[in-house]
């Protein structure tokens, strides 16, 4: 077996809306309903043709059931990165919305990172290579 490439983040979620609108103003994800599912149940975000944030409302059955805690420390995981393009035009969104973030600089890479969390308090690294 060969891992290509990271294909999706599932994140739990108790305001469908509010977690839907920070990725779709911040990010340009566009959200559709997953299959056979409600869509206040059930919403997959993507990034053209590909669904690449998962999102579940708390309380709704999983594939494979495990705890989650809101707002609370994310198991492992520390932080999700996405590449990304437009860094100036993301940092006017982040600030348009009054959002806290940390940028970082790797010149040794070429590499520009913001750090931002969404609504249910996940660690987002935004990649910009220049």
């Amino acid at each position: 077996m060969t891992v290509k490439t990271l294909d999706h983040v599932n994140i739990q979620t108790r305001d469908m809306a509010t977690t839907i609108a920070f990725y779709s103003d911040l990010l340009g994800l566009v959200a559709k309903t997953a299959p056979r599912r409600k869509p206040e149940e059930r919403q997959w975000l993507y990034a053209g043709d590909r669904a690449v944030i998962h999102l579940n409302l708390f309380g709704t059955d999983n594939t494979y059931p495990r705890e989650v805690i809101s707002g609370g420390p994310t198991g492992a995981i520390h932080h999700v990165a996405f590449e990304c393009d437009g860094l100036d035009d993301t940092i006017v969104r982040l600030e348009a919305r009054g959002l806290r973030f940390e940028r970082a600089e790797l010149p040794e890479i070429k590499l520009t990172q913001l750090f931002v969390t969404d609504p249910n308090n996940v660690l987002l690294e935004l990649n910009f290579r220049y």
